[in-house]
């Protein structure tokens, strides 16, 4: 959809520039012919100007905050072209059409400053317009991100029905069971666990990355229980990973998806994989399983957040600061998630 906006705009914009360049000048003077030629050889200048900058050095300068490099390329590039252009036109265009023009000296201050001044009036028209599509949507982002949480907030008020009683009374269970089946109760304390992250932590903006992992643990020792020996989970925590943050929920749809559409469906031995990764600029997380090769793994939004939630969600948290990758293999299922770590510049392509 974004890309045929920027196709009609751009087909658009770059029409009635050259219109102007051709038949506004050409009403002044007469010569429908000669600024046609004139149009022709501006519209490939401005052009690629423009798309320089806005789409080119604005993002891999500007962006990562790296504001003189951006004006240097933009400056360099804008001096190269005019020249190029002042070259083909003193040597080729004028002497057939504009041979008035010749009296001009080529390396001309006044010439080169009118160019410059009007190459740069026509590339901020044009930057003007990504800069008020890029407000428009990041408003919108923020606006839609407001309305998730609040639907989030409201969901979670609604699922707390006496929250503090049922923690409460599995605290009680607990150290009840500890007397009578120690096995029980660690099944209680790792229930306990999960309820507590979603009672006090869940609502929050961000979470340790540790706890999400704590969290993620209970509920594999809960789902354990479940399948016994049937299945082999490990965890590998890689770096340094304690001072890592991030928005709360977002890795239990994946590993739920797991044990509903991987170890749920198998019939044989199957196994979980969950391996937390530091890099210099993101961390990442990556989650497989196995799978019969005849299951194509899903994802299951009954009762849960469903992994296209979590697809809106980091694109509405982390837009352009997240890569998510998933790999259906042919006996595995296979999402890497990876998160920018706050500070860094880096920006993601998906």
């Amino acid at each position: 959809m974004t890309f045929n906006k920027d196709i009609a705009f751009n087909g658009m914009f770059w029409s009635l520039y050259f219109l102007y360049q051709w038949l506004g000048l050409a009403s002044l003077y007469g010569d429908y012919n000669g600024y046609f030629i004139n149009a022709c050889m501006a519209l490939p200048v401005s052009l690629v100007f423009s798309i320089l900058a806005v789409h080119v050095f604005f993002r891999r300068y500007y962006q990562k905050g790296r504001k003189t490099a951006f004006w240097l390329a933009v400056i360099v590039s804008s001096c190269l072209l005019l020249l190029i252009r002042r070259y083909f036109n003193y040597y080729i265009i004028y002497p057939r059409y504009f041979p008035m023009a010749l009296n001009m000296p080529l390396f001309s201050a006044g010439k080169f400053l009118v160019d410059f001044v009007n190459l740069y009036a026509i590339s901020s028209l044009y930057a003007l317009y990504y800069s008020l599509r890029y407000w428009y949507q990041e408003k919108h982002r923020v606006q839609e991100l407001l309305q998730q949480r609040t639907l989030a907030e409201l969901d979670l008020l609604k699922s707390q029905v006496q929250p503090h009683f049922v923690f409460n009374t599995l605290n009680n269970i607990y150290g009840t069971a500890l007397k009578t089946s120690p096995e029980t109760a660690a099944l209680i304390a790792h229930l306990s666990g999960f309820l507590s992250y979603n009672l006090y932590d869940a609502s929050k903006n961000t979470i340790a990355l540790t706890a999400e992992i704590d969290y993620i643990k209970s509920y594999i020792e809960l789902q354990k229980n479940r399948y016994g020996s049937r299945v082999d989970i490990a965890i590998n925590i890689l770096g340094e990973i304690d001072d890592l943050r991030l928005a709360p929920l977002l890795l239990l749809p994946l590993v739920e998806n797991c044990f509903k559409h991987g170890v749920g469906d198998s019939i044989d031995k199957s196994w979980v994989r969950i391996d937390v990764a530091r890099q210099a600029d993101r961390f990442s997380i990556t989650i497989e399983n196995s799978c019969d090769g005849a299951t194509k793994q899903a994802t299951s939004d009954n009762g849960g957040i469903g992994l296209a939630n979590v697809k809106k969600r980091l694109q509405l948290i982390y837009p352009g600061k997240h890569g998510l990758k998933i790999i259906q293999g042919q006996n595995s299922y296979l999402v890497i998630l990876e998160i920018q770590i706050e500070g860094n510049d880096q920006v993601f392509d998906s």
